[in-house]
């Protein structure tokens, strides 16, 4: 029989997968997991939080804003980023 998960160690994706249930409990009580594959962390099982959603609702609100107040002065996102999309600002100085 296998010991049982332990918050502080990885759990295999097998145990992630068998122990669910209990696993979903403890998160719920605040406990953060690593799932990982093969010996590598491939995701985390973390509490939900309202929080959360609020502070994307917040961080959307202030950019929102911020486009606003530069539409005001005239000044669109495009004028600013020279041509560049936003996927080549993300991408920039990466690699293939």
């Amino acid at each position: 029989m296998k010991t049982p998960l332990m918050a502080d160690e990885p759990v295999s994706a097998y145990d992630a997968k068998t122990h669910l249930p209990k696993l979903l409990e403890r998160a719920a009580a605040g406990e953060r997991f690593v799932i990982t594959r093969h010996g590598k962390p491939v995701a985390q099982l973390i509490p939900y939080s309202e929080d959360d959603q609020a502070a994307i609702a917040r961080t959307l609100a202030a950019g929102a804003a911020i486009r606003a107040r530069l539409a005001r002065r005239g000044i669109r996102l495009s004028d600013i980023l020279m041509g560049e999309s936003a996927r080549e600002l993300a991408h920039a100085g990466h690699r293939y």
